[in-house]
């Protein structure tokens, strides 16, 4: 692995660091997806992402028929993305641990509600877009210099990245 390639995948882990949701897309059906909001539990130290949802919920049956699933963050002009697969548990020493009072909203009866699991996203591949801070300001002068030339500006690494993880 270069050095260049571990440099984008810390900064594609940092990015995601920095959310709070992301948008879980899921197979439903032979030709088409579904979409969804989803409160990050936990991004682990091996790139895998924890959700909490209902055990009885349409996303769990469609990952049960394929796992293979997708997920996008934006922020501000910050985004990313993120392909993998989920595995649905029903661990509830994971539970307790990642357990967060917010949850108790939809699960009334707290972390030993029998209906929650825990969808683990494993991440194999993901993408990043960075136009924040310093990426921002850079991004500006290359965007005019390539409007005042007619010519496209030339994105670098640390504003755009596409890394197996």
């Amino acid at each position: 692995m270069t050095e260049e390639t571990k440099e984008q995948r810390k900064f594609l882990r940092d990015i995601i660091q920095g959310f709070d949701s992301a948008m879980l897309v899921t197979y439903s059906g032979r030709d088409s997806m579904s979409a969804r909001p989803m409160s990050i539990a936990e991004v682990d130290h091996n790139d895998v992402m924890y959700f909490a949802t209902d055990i009885a919920s349409a996303k769990v049956d469609q990952l049960k028929m394929n796992p293979r699933a997708y997920l996008t963050f934006q922020n501000g002009k910050r985004w990313a993305s993120v392909t993998g697969s989920v595995r649905v548990l029903r661990d509830r020493a994971l539970i307790g641990r990642l357990w967060s009072e917010a949850w108790k909203v939809w699960f009334p009866k707290g972390m030993d509600d029998p209906s929650i699991c825990i969808l683990a996203f494993d991440a194999e591949e993901g993408e990043y877009w960075d136009n924040s801070g310093v990426n921002a300001l850079k991004y500006l002068l290359k965007a005019a210099k390539a409007y005042a030339t007619g010519t496209k500006p030339k994105v670098e690494s640390e504003e755009h990245g596409k890394v197996t993880l």
